[in-house]
């Protein structure tokens, strides 16, 4: 979770990357409700500079809590200590060393999207005597492969060879791509504190994909591909992150969504009083055709629609407020934004905190957050960092205002 999760940007200018909202909560909660959902009862987080620690742990504090069945799951929460590292195989390191870990450790990256079925992988990999098991996923085209690693594998799924990020991914032999998600066996956690480890990490390498992964495969480690047929999505892109984002809302079922009410494919969250009430507005502006839905929709707590608004498979976060007159589709709105009367959002995605005014039009266009946008003005193809205003009648094309 220490990167600095630049291929997110604008979201992620002045925020973590696993404190961006996802499903209108925060991505790190979507991970470790997989993770509970999955019998996974203690979590280290790797988190790496000041302000990733302060902004996961003050919103996260020692516990995770999540409904499973009706039931409160709980997962213990522990930190990477204030220790620098050099690479997320230097991170589990220390952390191995500082709570006394010696036995098998399944990592999980922070900006992954997946559906595991971990007793399955550890089952693999106890039946292969695997000093590491890869999760490996299946990318048919050929461009998403420059962003991966790549693994060959031989006819009993040991990975023969690993490429991190190929830059000609036409001529590789496979279209297996690492998923950045390990089980490591008691071995390896050996390995991290060995002299041949420490001589890596005095080179300055200490990343899994770019350093451990070669390393150990060329000194003929055992190292074993776990061929993984459910989701999975590196939402460490724009792109990416919005396809996960539709994908998990047109696939998940409605208690990991976390909907209370749903209406003509209108998935309505919150628990509260308040909550029920604005479902019932929405359902019956709906019904009236006040507004007008088309695909999934995903309705946050506390939500405001106006009157003759047209809302087209998009996201629309907690306390956000959507005035009339205005047609949404295909967006991801965040938390607590304002979007005045007359305005035009499509293939966008608003951080938190955006304000835009009235008869505004976002095409294809990415807002960080706190962003104030000015009546009549026109965002085209282009990125706004957060914090940073847009005069009225602006008309801007294919740019990013940083």
């Amino acid at each position: 979770m220490g990167g600095l999760g630049t291929r997110l940007y604008p979201l992620t200018v002045d925020t973590s990357k696993p404190m961006v909202r996802f499903l209108n909560n925060f991505l790190i909660d979507y991970t470790l409700s997989e993770l509970a959902y999955r019998g996974i009862n203690e979590v280290f987080l790797g988190v790496s500079g000041y302000y990733n620690y302060r902004d996961v742990y003050d919103h996260l504090g020692e516990r995770f809590k999540v409904k499973i069945d009706g039931e409160i799951k709980s997962i213990k929460l522990r930190y990477q200590p204030n220790e620098d590292s050099i690479g997320n195989a230097h991170s589990v390191k220390i952390m191995a060393d500082y709570y006394d870990i010696y036995d098998d450790v399944l990592v999980f990256q922070g900006d992954t999207v997946a559906s595991i079925n971990v007793n399955n992988i550890y089952k693999f990999h106890q039946s292969n005597d695997a000093f590491m098991t890869i999760v490996l996923k299946e990318i048919v085209e050929p461009e998403k492969l420059r962003q991966f690693g790549v693994a060959k594998i031989d006819e009993n799924m040991r990975i023969e060879s690993f490429v991190e990020k190929p830059s000609n991914p036409n001529e590789l032999p496979s279209r297996l791509v690492n998923t950045g998600i390990y089980l490591l066996s008691s071995d390896f956690v050996k390995f991290l504190r060995s002299s041949e480890f420490n001589e890596i990490l005095k080179l300055g390498k200490g990343d899994f994909g770019k350093d451990i992964i070669p390393y150990i495969i060329s000194k003929n480690y055992k190292v074993m591909g776990y061929v993984s047929n459910s989701y999975w999505f590196d939402v460490g892109t724009l792109e990416s992150f919005m396809e996960a984002s539709y994908y998990l809302l047109n696939n998940l079922d409605k208690e990991r969504l976390h909907v209370e009410t749903e209406y003509r494919n209108v998935y309505m969250q919150g628990m509260s009083k308040r909550s029920k009430n604005d479902h019932i507005e929405i359902i019956e502006k709906i019904a009236t055709n006040k507004i007008i839905v088309s695909g999934k929709n995903l309705i946050g707590r506390h939500v405001k629609i106006g009157e003759n608004v047209k809302l087209s498979s998009s996201i629309i976060d907690n306390y956000t407020v959507v005035e009339n007159d205005m047609e949404i589709s295909n967006s991801i709105v965040m938390d607590r934004s304002l979007l005045k009367t007359g305005s035009i959002i499509k293939n966008s995605i608003l951080g938190r905190h955006v304000k835009i005014g009235e008869n505004v039009k976002i095409i294809n266009s990415h807002l960080g957050n706190n962003v104030i946008i000015g009546d009549n003005a026109e965002l085209i193809n282009s990125s706004i960092w957060p914090h940073r205003s847009i005069e009225s009648k602006s008309s801007i094309v294919d740019r990013k205002i940083i």
